[in-house]
Parts: C-alpha cells; sequence; structure tokens
C-alpha cells in the first residue's frame, strides 16, 4: 500500500509540475529563434496578421474610388463577380457598407437604376440595421439612454421589411436573411420569431460565416439564450465547417464571449475541451492562407490552447503566426508585444517538444 501511495503521489505531484513550478521558468531566457520564432525586435503589432495581396487592395480602392465619382456599375459588378460564393459575396457588400457611410449617393443611383437588384437592396437594409446600432452604441442595455434605445429599436423594424423585400428578388440568395438575423436580436425577436430567419439563412448558405456569428450572438447569454445553448450551438459550428471553411472558429468567438462575461479568468480543462480546440486546429489547416479572417482566428485559438494548457499545440500556432501580435487577446491588457512574447516564451517553454531548426517566412498566398 506504501508503495501503491508513493506511486499516485509522484503522479500528482508530475501533474502539478506544469501548473505550480514551470510557469515560474517560462519566463526564464526566452529565445524565441530557438523555437522556430521570429525574435521580439520583428514582432508587429499594428496588425493581427500581413496585410492582404496589393492587387486585392488596389481592386478595393478603384471600387470605392469609382463609387464615391458616381460609377455604381463598378460596384454592381465586383459584388456580382462573387458568384455563389455567399462568404465573399457578403465580404463585399461589407466593403462597399463602408463606402457608403462616407457617401450613398451612389448607392441610391443604383437602386434607382435598378430596383430589382437584390444585392443593392440588401446593402441598403443592411446599412439601416447599422445605424440603428450606432446609435444605440456598443454598451449593455442599462448603458444605453433611453431616448437612443428607443430611436435604435424603432428603425429596425423598418430594416427587417426591407430585408424580407429583397429576400423576394433573388429566393437563393442568403444576404438579405443575414441582414434578417442581424437585426432579430435588437428587434426583440423571441425564439419562435428567430427560428424561421435562422432556418431561411442556413437553407441557402448552410456554412455562412458572418450568418453563424450573428446567430452567436442571439444564442449568448446577454441576449436571448445562454452560455450552454451558445456553447452548443459553437460546437455544431466546429462539427459541421466544411474543407476550406474557418467557421470552426466560431467556437472561439464563443469562448471569448464566455470569459469575458465569467467572473473568474480560467477556463474549464477538460478533455472535450482540448479535442474541440485540435480540431479547431486541424480544421484552420485547410483554410486558404490568404484568407482574412484566418489570423484574427489563429490568435485566438493559440490563446486558448495556452489557457487549457495545450503548450505544444499553442506553440504551432504560435510560429503559424509569425511577427504579427495586434489582435484582441493581446491588446487587452496593455502592451501586445509584451503580452504576445509572454505568451509565446509560456508554450515554448512547457512545451517539451524540440525546438523548430529555422523560423519560417511569412507572406500571404496568392
Amino acid at each position: 500500500m506504501t508503495v501503491f501511495l508513493a506511486v499516485v503521489l509522484g503522479v500528482f505531484l508530475l501533474a502539478l509540475y506544469p501548473l505550480l513550478i514551470a510557469p515560474r521558468r517560462a519566463g526564464e531566457r526566452f529565445v524565441a529563434s530557438e523555437y522556430g520564432l521570429l525574435p521580439r525586435e520583428q514582432l508587429d503589432s499594428r496588425r493581427p496578421g500581413p496585410p492582404p495581396p496589393a492587387h486585392r487592395s488596389e481592386e478595393r480602392q478603384a471600387v470605392a474610388d469609382a463609387a464615391w465619382g458616381g460609377d455604381w456599375q463598378s460596384a454592381e459588378r465586383y459584388v456580382r463577380a462573387s458568384g455563389e460564393d455567399w462568404d465573399e459575396r457578403w465580404n463585399r457588400l461589407e466593403l462597399l457598407q463602408q463606402v457608403a457611410r462616407e457617401n450613398d449617393a451612389w448607392l441610391d443611383a443604383w437602386r434607382a437604376a435598378e430596383p430589382r437588384n437584390c444585392d443593392a437592396a440588401t446593402l441598403h437594409a443592411s446599412i439601416m440595421v447599422h445605424r440603428a446600432w450606432e446609435i444605440r452604441g456598443s454598451g449593455y442595455a442599462h448603458e444605453v439612454m433611453a431616448s437612443d434605445m428607443d430611436r435604435f429599436r424603432a428603425m429596425l423594424p423598418a430594416a427587417i421589411e426591407e430585408a424580407r423585400q429583397a429576400a423576394l428578388l433573388d429566393p437563393a440568395n442568403p444576404g438579405p436573411w443575414v441582414v434578417m438575423v442581424t437585426a432579430a436580436r435588437g428587434a426583440q425577436y423571441n425564439r419562435a420569431q428567430f427560428e424561421p430567419l435562422w432556418e431561411g439563412l442556413v437553407a441557402r448558405a448552410p456554412h455562412h460565416y458572418e450568418g453563424h456569428w450573428q446567430a452567436l450572438q442571439y444564442w449568448c447569454a446577454k441576449w436571448f439564450g445562454s452560455n450552454r445553448r451558445m456553447m452548443r450551438f459553437a460546437r455544431q459550428a466546429v462539427r459541421k465547417a466544411p474543407p476550406g471553411s474557418p467557421l470552426a472558429g466560431i467556437y472561439l468567438h464563443a469562448l471569448n464571449e464566455l470569459t469575458e462575461r465569467s467572473a473568474t479568468d480560467t477556463l474549464a480543462v477538460t478533455p472535450m475541451a482540448s479535442s474541440v480546440l485540435k480540431r479547431i486546429a486541424a480544421s484552420f489547416d485547410r483554410v486558404a492562407p490568404d484568407d482574412e479572417r484566418l489570423p484574427v482566428l489563429r490568435h485566438l485559438l493559440a490563446h486558448y490552447m495556452l489557457r487549457s494548457m495545450m503548450y505544444a499545440p499553442a506553440l504551432e500556432q504560435f510560429r503559424l503566426i509569425g511577427p504579427w501580435c495586434g489582435a484582441q487577446p493581446w491588446r487587452k491588457d496593455g502592451d501586445p508585444v509584451v503580452a504576445f512574447e509572454k505568451a509565446r516564451g509560456t508554450a515554448a517553454k512547457l512545451s517539451w517538444t524540440r525546438p523548430a531548426p529555422q523560423p519560417p517566412v511569412y507572406k500571404m498566398g496568392r
């Protein structure tokens, strides 16, 4: 029995070592290059990831300049060129939404010239929703002035009706349904009202990233769901994420929502949680390297892997992230370079893996 107790005690102390002793060593003599990471002096806190390729930036700027010059046809062609890649089509509408914030005369001209164009109508409905949210602000309900909340809630029904009319113009297009799902929580839709909107969206685009993100907000505890309902929704997104889609990253946003609202800074370390994070990492490996959503998600993945004591997988994410450290997990506590370097050091020193021989070269594909 004494030998058995000694063995049990030894195993227990070995399990506690990473928690009690090793973290102190994580800050000792961390040489990034020994672990296949770029040195601290090359870290860039201006962005979460590399800038988009020059040709993509030039195309976007050309579309914006043409629109501000009154050429709505360039905007129409830009959206139409995305075809039935519904995520990309929505990304392009979001760009045009930013363009319209500075000057929307071109959008009025587009809608007048093509009153049955679903994209133009969807864009207008989405702008109506965003203008309502600008009035409300991002604070909790008790922090918003009553007059602003009244204006906010009065604007949303018209936006939803605009989106419903847009949906009739192109029944296959999920864009109007994304707008309705986005507006539903602000319009105080109950679950019976929300579910048909969600079903309408996924019937047209079952893996729509923005649609899932907006639905996640509806199902979180601060709106019309709960922590359990939100996490169940997020796990479903991981399971159904198709190859090449970053949809599994919705789970990371759910973790972010969960931890920001929690009174504790700890994350439950369970085999299921670790399994989900590993599955997300594998899913990200199949996403195009120039997907502009990917860097932000990799930062979140590294952050939550680290908090789950998954040190070796976290280190691999830091290698893939490269020098970019201008992301939310590292910004929230002050200097992102300091926070990012500390996180990398912890992952490296506690990973129990051999350092990579040379740091890779980080650049955009395509």
